[in-house]
C-alpha cells in the first residue's frame, strides 16, 4: 500500500489531516476531483455526457455559479465545482419512500450535512408524520390541498413567507411572485438577503440599478482588475480562465483579501495542454494585499483621499485633474460633500483600520490612479458586514470620480453566487417592490397587488419566532442553516403551522419541521422538462446581465417529479379560488410565461425572439448611457464617516470579557462545498483534508494566545444582547491571515452570527465580521471522520 492509499484508508485515524498543498488552482487536482465525484455519485457515464452539455448554446446552465459563458464556446465549458454540482444532481443514488420508512427525522438530524447531501435525489413527495417521526408518501394533489388549507386558514396573507433560492429559473420565480402577490403579500425572503443585497441597495443608491455595469468582453480590454473580497478558485472557478487571459496579455490583477487564496495566486488551466504537460501555471495576482477583516472601507476611503490630495497638487501645478470634472459636474451630485468628508478625516484614523501599512496603501492608490481601464470585482468579503452597503457606495465612488461608467474595459463587476440569483430579482422576487412593477402586474393580470413592503430574511426569522408568520414555503435553498443565529432560526421554523420545501435533494432544513411539513421533489437543471407542448427550456440571467436558455438532456430520475414552474402553478391553482390567471395554461408552454414577462418588464421586450438566438441577449445597464434611475436623477456620491463605520470595531464587549482577546471571525466556504451544499470534507487549496471543524489563525496570534497548532478550541461570539452563542471543537490551523483575524467554515459557524448583527440598509447578516473569543476545547467524539468519506475521494 503506497502513502496515498494509506492516507485514504478509512481505517487510518490520520486520514483527517492538515497537509500543505503546493499545487496551483485547477490543473490535475481539479481533473482528479471531477473523476472522483462522478464515480462517487455512480454516474460516470451519464455525468460525463452531461458535462459536455453544460454551458453550451443548446445545453443547460450550470447549477452552480453565475459567471457568464464565453461567446466562443469550447467543448468543455465547466469547472471543477460546477462538475461536482452536476455529478451530485445527475447521481444514480435515490432517496425513496423506503429510505424514509427506515429512518426517523430525529436520526437523520444527527447525521452530517455531507451525509444528507450524499444519499441522493428525492423521488416522491413526502409529508412529515409527527406520530412516527418519519416522512411518509403523499400524493401531489393531497400535498397541494394541504398547502391551500393552511394558506386559506391564515387571518392575513402576511402570516406566510415565501423564500426563494437563486437556482430557481426566471419562469419559476416570475410565477412564484405572481402567485404570492395574487395571494396578498410581499413577504419574499430571498437568498440575496444573505449575499449581495448590499450590492443591490448600494448600487441603486449610487447609479440607479443594483447590477454590475460590465460584460465579459470588458475583461479583454481592461488594464487592471481590482479583486475585493472574493475567492474565484472555489466560488466561481471559470473566472480563473478569464483572469488567466488578463494576466497572460500583461494586464494587472490586484487582489485584496484577508486570506491568501490559491486561485488568486496561480492557476493551471485544464484546457491548456502545455501547462498540463509541463505542470506549469499562470500567475494571477501581480499584487496581493491582505487587509484586516472589515478593513476594505478604510482602504477605499484612503484611495479616495490620496487621489483628492494628489489632485490638489496636480491642479496647483497646472496639470490635468485626476478627476473627470466634466462628468462629475454634468452627471453627479454629492462630490463636494465627499471631498469635505475626506478632508475632515485624519490619515491616522484611516491607517488604524486598513490592516495595511501606509506605504502599501499609497502603492495601492497609485495603482488605482495609473489604471486607465479598471474593473472592480467584489464578493461576500465586501457585502457581509454591518457596513456592506457603505462598502458598495465607495466602490461606486471610485468609478464615478473618474468617469469610468460606459467606458469599454472599465466599470463595476459584483460577482454573484447562484446561477440565477440576479434573474430572480429582475423578474420580481423583491420584498420591497417598486410601484411600477406592481402597477404592471395589476395591468397585465387583472390582480390587485399588495403595496405594503414585505419581510426579508432577518425580519422573517423574527416574525416566525414571534408567531406572526405561520406558514413558510421555500422554493429551493437550505434556509435553516444558511441563515444567521442558527439555533434561534430553527426554533422559529418549528413554531410554524406548515413548512414546505421544493427541492431536488435532502438537506437539514427539511428536518426542521413545522407542525405540518412537506418535501416536494422537483426536476433539476440536468433533466428534460416535458410538458403538454413538448420539452421546455427555462431561462436564467448571469452575473453580467446576460439572459439565455437552459434545457437538460437527461431523463428525470423519477416519473413522480414535477418542474418548479409546475409546482408553483399547482399551489396557486389550489390556493386561489377566484383568480383571473390561467395557471396550468402557462405550464403547457413556457413561451407563454416569457411572453407575460415581456408584458410586465420593458427590458424583456421580444423575450422569446431574443432568447432563442444563440447566446440569448444582454440587459443593458442604464448607467452606461448616463441614465440615472436615482432619487435625484443623477449619479450620487455617498460617503459615511469612518467613525460611524467602525463604531463597534474596538469591541464594546471588552468590558464583559476584560481578560479575553477578542478576534474578528469571518465565515467562508471550503473547496468541497457550494453555499451550504457539501460535496466532501476536503479543502484542497488550504491543505485541509477529511474534516471541517477547523479554525484558521495567524501564527503570531497562536503564540500570543498560549494555544498551539492542532489544539482544539471552542469559539464564542460576544454581542451585547446577552445571548450565549458558542460552537465547540474546532482545530487550530496556522494560516496566512492577518493578526487578529480568524476564519472558519459555514454553516458550522453560522450559530455565532447574532440576528441583530446586520447592515442597517440592506439588513444582510454580518457573517464576515463576528467578534469572538476562544476557549480551550476538546476534540469531537469519533474524530476519525473518514467514515463519512469514500476512500477514493481523499485528495493526496
Amino acid at each position: 500500500m503506497d502513502s496515498r492509499e494509506k492516507l485514504a484508508d478509512e481505517n487510518n485515524p490520520n486520514y483527517a489531516r492538515i497537509e500543505p498543498y503546493d499545487q496551483p488552482a485547477g490543473g490535475w487536482g481539479a481533473l482528479l476531483s471531477v473523476a472522483r465525484n462522478l464515480k462517487r455519485q455512480e454516474t460516470f457515464k451519464k455525468g460525463s455526457i452531461s458535462l459536455l452539455n453544460i454551458n453550451q448554446p443548446t445545453g443547460f446552465d450550470c447549477p452552480g455559479c453565475a459567471w457568464p459563458e464565453k461567446k466562443d464556446t469550447q467543448t468543455f465549458n465547466f469547472c471543477e465545482n460546477g462538475a461536482k454540482a452536476v455529478a451530485f444532481e445527475a447521481t444514480s443514488k435515490r432517496v425513496t419512500p423506503e429510505f424514509f420508512a427506515t429512518h426517523t427525522v430525529s436520526w437523520l438530524s444527527e447525521q452530517s450535512d455531507f451525509f444528507l447531501e450524499d444519499v441522493g435525489r428525492i423521488t416522491d413527495p413526502m409529508r412529515y408524520d409527527a406520530a412516527t417521526d418519519k416522512y411518509v408518501p403523499i400524493s401531489w394533489d393531497d400535498a397541494f390541498q394541504l398547502i391551500a388549507k393552511h394558506l386559506q386558514a391564515l387571518d392575513n396573507p402576511n402570516e406566510a413567507a415565501f423564500y426563494t433560492s437563486g437556482r430557481a429559473s426566471n419562469e419559476a420565480a416570475f410565477l412564484y411572485q405572481l402567485f404570492v402577490r395574487s395571494f396578498g403579500t410581499n413577504n419574499f425572503p430571498d437568498c440575496s438577503n444573505m449575499c449581495h443585497e448590499p450590492t443591490s441597495v448600494g448600487l441603486k443608491d449610487a447609479i440607479g440599478l443594483g447590477k454590475g455595469t460590465v460584460t465579459l468582453d470588458d475583461f479583454d480590454l481592461a488594464d487592471t482588475i481590482f479583486s475585493f473580497g472574493h475567492n474565484p478558485g472555489t466560488n466561481h472557478p471559470r473566472m480563473l480562465a478569464t483572469l488567466r487571459e488578463v494576466s497572460k496579455r500583461g494586464g494587472t490583477i490586484v487582489a485584496l483579501n484577508p486570506l491568501k487564496e490559491r486561485g488568486l495566486e496561480r492557476f493551471q488551466d485544464p484546457q491548456a495542454p502545455l501547462e498540463m504537460m509541463t505542470n506549469g501555471s499562470t500567475p494571477i495576482s501581480r499584487y496581493y494585499f491582505q487587509p484586516s477583516i472589515g478593513g476594505d472601507y478604510a482602504i477605499m476611503f484612503g484611495l479616495l483621499k490620496h487621489t483628492h490630495e494628489w489632485n490638489k497638487q496636480a491642479v496647483a501645478q497646472g496639470k490635468p485633474s485626476l478627476f473627470d470634472q466634466a462628468f462629475i459636474e454634468e452627471q453627479t451630485i454629492g462630490f463636494s460633500d465627499m471631498l469635505a468628508e475626506l478632508d475632515r478625516t485624519e490619515w491616522a484614523e484611516i491607517h488604524r483600520y486598513t490592516g495595511l501599512s501606509p506605504d502599501h496603501l499609497e502603492a495601492l492608490a497609485k495603482l488605482y490612479i495609473q489604471s486607465e481601464r479598471p474593473i472592480f470585482c467584489w464578493g461576500m468579503g465586501i457585502t457581509q458586514h454591518r457596513h456592506g452597503t457603505a462598502n458598495v457606495h465607495l466602490l461606486a465612488n471610485l468609478v464615478l470620480c473618474r468617469g469610468l461608467l460606459g467606458k469599454p474595459g472599465a466599470g463595476l463587476a459584483p460577482i454573484r453566487g447562484h446561477s440565477n440569483v440576479q434573474g430572480d430579482r429582475t423578474v420580481g422576487i423583491n420584498e420591497r417592490p417598486a410601484p411600477k412593477l406592481l402597477d404592471s402586474l395589476d395591468r397585465v393580470f387583472g390582480i390587485k397587488s399588495p403595496r405594503e413592503n414585505g419581510l426579508g430574511v432577518v425580519e422573517t426569522i423574527k416574525a416566525m419566532a414571534d408567531g406572526r408568520v405561520k406558514v413558510f414555503i421555500a422554493l429551493g435553498g437550505n434556509f435553516a442553516v444558511a441563515t444567521p443565529d442558527s439555533h434561534f432560526t430553527q426554533d422559529a421554523l418549528r413554531k410554524c403551522k406548515l413548512t414546505v420545501h421544493i427541492t431536488t435533494k435532502m438537506n437539514r432544513s427539511h428536518l426542521v419541521c413545522g407542525e405540518d411539513a412537506l418535501m416536494l421533489p422537483c426536476l433539476g437543471r440536468t433533466e428534460i422538462d416535458m410538458q403538454k407542448h413538448g420539452p421546455q427550456a427555462i431561462s436564467v440571467e448571469d452575473s453580467m446581465s446576460n439572459v439565455h436558455l437552459s434545457s437538460g438532456p437527461n431523463q428525470p430520475i423519477s416519473s413522480d417529479l414535477l418542474s418548479e414552474p409546475d409546482i408553483v402553478a399547482r399551489i396557486a391553482e389550489a390556493t386561489l379560488k377566484e383568480t383571473p390567471v390561467q395557471w396550468r395554461w402557462y405550464i403547457e408552454n413556457y413561451d407563454r410565461i416569457r411572453d407575460a414577462i415581456s408584458e410586465v418588464f420593458d427590458e424583456f421586450h421580444d423575450f422569446n425572439k431574443r432568447v432563442y438566438q444563440p447566446g440569448g441577449f444582454h440587459l443593458e445597464h442604464p448607467a452606461n448611457s448616463y441614465t440615472w434611475n436615482t432619487a435625484s436623477g443623477k449619479a450620487q456620491f455617498i460617503i459615511s464617516p469612518l467613525s460611524e463605520i467602525y463604531a463597534d470595531k474596538e469591541h464594546q464587549y471588552a468590558d464583559a470579557y476584560p481578560d479575553a482577546k477578542v478576534y474578528t471571525l469571518m465565515t467562508t466556504r471550503s473547496h468541497d462545498q457550494y453555499n451550504t451544499t457539501l460535496y466532501g470534507l476536503d479543502d484542497r487549496y488550504r491543505g485541509v483534508f477529511g474534516q471541517r471543524r477547523v479554525l484558521f489563525m495567524n501564527e503570531q496570534d497562536i503564540q500570543a494566545s498560549g494555544f498551539k497548532a492542532d489544539q482544539w478550541v471552542d469559539i464564542e461570539s460576544v454581542f451585547s444582547d446577552g445571548q450565549k452563542r458558542i460552537v465547540k471543537s474546532f482545530r487550530i490551523v496556522p494560516y496566512n491571515v492577518p493578526v487578529g483575524s480568524l476564519a472558519a467554515y459555514y454553516p458550522e459557524t453560522n450559530p455565532l452570527v447574532a440576528l441583530s448583527s446586520h447592515d442597517k440598509h440592506a439588513r444582510i447578516p454580518a457573517s464576515k465580521s463576528i467578534p469572538v473569543i476562544l476557549h480551550v476545547g476538546q476534540p469531537p467524539e469519533n474524530f476519525n471522520l473518514a467514515v463519512e468519506v469514500d476512500p477514493e475521494h481523499a485528495n493526496g
